[in-house]
């Protein structure tokens, strides 16, 4: 029985072309950018072509990209490193952010209060998982040293209105973060006013750990890994050539498929849906009805288990998954759906499915994968 992978919210393929334009750089062309030799200078040359690329595609200035390790690095060096900036320069220790945010994110505030005394206030969420914009105006203060939001929800598939968030902290002078990660190749990237914007490669048809944060030049961020000063002082180590040359040319191709990708997949995401929770009684769709990922579709299963379920889909050829990948193997319920006000047993049967860019999935695949489902839930509820 062929798997219908449904988790491309936790990763995906590397895209044929993104691995012939990152070939070289692993056989022939493998210098240190940093080595001053024809060698170097070549591999140099490959990475700052790359981070002009990304520059483009968000509309900043090439200085402003910071290769990292992926989306979990570059919403720690955001979190972290403008915290710490704003403590350095004028003595700001408050940190706003909210109760849906990535693992990466809530971490890097706890470590902010456990180790340099950090006040963090989290936001609350309505049923949807949306922040109001009035209540991050209320919440900050003259020491509010960053607020980051997330511009999509892993779990729910949520989108913020990150221009309306980001307008807040901008008329008080506050510094604004968007972990970008599930947003980008269906989102715009251009225009959403954030001062410092996460993405991960993998998400994007790129290798697993590769990523960038852009932060505008002009802001104090407090590096996180010390060491030679590459990335202009922010992020030191030697820089991964191909993993740079990969993501420019994902991030490139998704930019180009947006939009069309966007309506083609939201249709089979809203199609899927719908049969879900005409079929299955105990269904209920979490997340916004609307203001969603285009191939986010999540759902609790009150009554039934959710991994059982998720073993049962697996076994019927639908492989998907509970939640966030980052989380998985807890016995907690997710702190998203907690925040949704969910009840934590009810939110221990939550089921996501996230599907692909450039999916070509038909009607029948559609209806196949919810009779799945409907098959996984009956034998487990």
């Amino acid at each position: 029985m062929p798997l219908r992978y449904l988790d491309h919210a936790a990763t995906g393929p590397v895209r044929p072309e993104v691995v012939a334009a990152m070939a070289p750089y692993l056989t022939e062309r493998y210098g240190n950018p940093s080595s001053h030799h024809t060698v170097g200078e070549q591999a140099a040359a490959a990475l700052e072509d790359a981070r002009a690329r990304i520059a483009h595609i968000i509309g900043v200035r090439r200085g402003d990209v910071v290769f990292t390790s992926g989306g979990t690095e570059a919403d720690n060096l955001a979190v972290k490193g403008l915290a710490l900036g704003a403590m350095l320069r004028r003595g700001a220790r408050h940190v706003v952010t909210s109760a849906i945010e990535h693992e990466a994110v809530l971490a890097s505030c706890d470590h902010l209060t456990r180790l340099h005394g950090f006040d963090v206030t989290i936001l609350p969420v309505d049923a949807g998982g949306l922040v109001d914009p009035d209540t991050l105006a209320a919440a900050l203060r003259d020491d509010t040293a960053v607020v980051s939001i997330g511009y999509a929800n892993n779990e729910i598939g949520t989108v913020q209105d990150i221009p309306a968030l980001a307008a807040v902290a901008r008329a008080r002078g506050v510094p604004f973060h968007t972990d970008a990660v599930q947003a980008a190749g269906w989102l715009p990237l251009h225009g959403t006013g954030a001062d410092a914007l996460s993405i991960a490669g993998h998400k994007v048809g790129a290798p697993q750990g590769t990523g960038t944060l852009v932060v505008r030049g002009r802001l104090p961020l407090e590096p996180v890994m010390h060491g030679g000063g590459q990335e202009r002082g922010r992020r030191s180590g030697t820089q991964d050539v191909a993993g740079a040359v990969a993501l420019a040319t994902a991030l490139e191709l998704a930019e180009a498929e947006r939009a069309e990708d966007a309506v083609q997949v939201a249709a089979v995401r809203d199609a899927f849906i719908r049969r879900v929770l005409e079929t299955v009684p105990n269904a209920r769709l979490t997340g916004h009805p609307t203001r969603r990922l285009p191939g986010s579709a999540s759902f609790t299963f009150a009554g039934t288990s959710g991994e059982a379920v998720l073993l049962e889909l697996e076994r019927r050829g639908v492989v998907t998954s509970s939640g966030s990948a980052c989380a998985a193997g807890s016995d907690e319920p997710s702190h998203v759906l907690v925040a949704l006000g969910i009840p934590p047993e009810v939110a221990q049967t939550a089921v996501r499915f996230t599907f692909p860019h450039g999916l070509r999935m038909s009607l029948d695949d559609v209806a196949e994968s919810v009779a799945a489902s409907v098959r996984a839930v009956q034998s487990h509820g």
